[in-house]
């Protein structure tokens, strides 16, 4: 098997037994890095070091990641203004803390032949919140629902 030395460097290429004696000679470990190659790889190291600092990385990597929400808005088509205006203010909310929004007009009934006004209200929701936020998915009927998307601009 070929052996990689605690600096990197290749020490050649030797039996199972030899590279393991080197290396507790070495007071380190013996990994297996690519048991797949011709002739195999071998590294001497201190493996506890090694899965420590793999664990100290992957612990920063979820440190500096940011988990991105979908919130969720419920709209009517026939929504008074003010009503309007408190759901256009907690999507402002949730695009400036970096969230997504997933804005829903529910239709019942009758409001089902009006599809459109619906639409439209989705329309001005997106010219509202355009400063702050853009259209990911454009306004999509499924069933008795029009779904909208937004995404906050980065």
């Amino acid at each position: 098997m070929r052996v990689i030395g605690p600096d990197g460097k290749q020490m050649g290429i030797m039996s199972s037994r030899n590279a393991v004696q080197m290396a507790k000679d070495m007071g380190y470990d013996l990994v297996l890095v690519a048991p797949n190659a011709k002739p195999p790889v071998c590294r001497i190291m201190d493996l506890g070091k090694y899965k420590y600092e793999l664990k100290k990385k992957a612990k920063e990597a979820k440190k500096k990641q940011r988990v991105i929400l979908v919130k969720e808005l419920r709209l009517r088509p026939k929504i008074e203004e003010h009503d309007y205006q408190v759901k256009l203010k907690h999507a402002r909310e949730f695009l400036s803390d970096g969230n997504k929004v997933k804005v829903v007009m529910r239709y019942r009934g009758r409001e089902m032949s009006f599809i459109d006004s619906g639409k439209e209200v989705l329309e001005r929701f997106a010219q509202d919140v355009a400063d702050i936020g853009v259209v990911e998915k454009k306004p999509e009927l499924e069933g008795r629902q029009m779904i909208m998307v937004l995404a906050p601009k980065h």
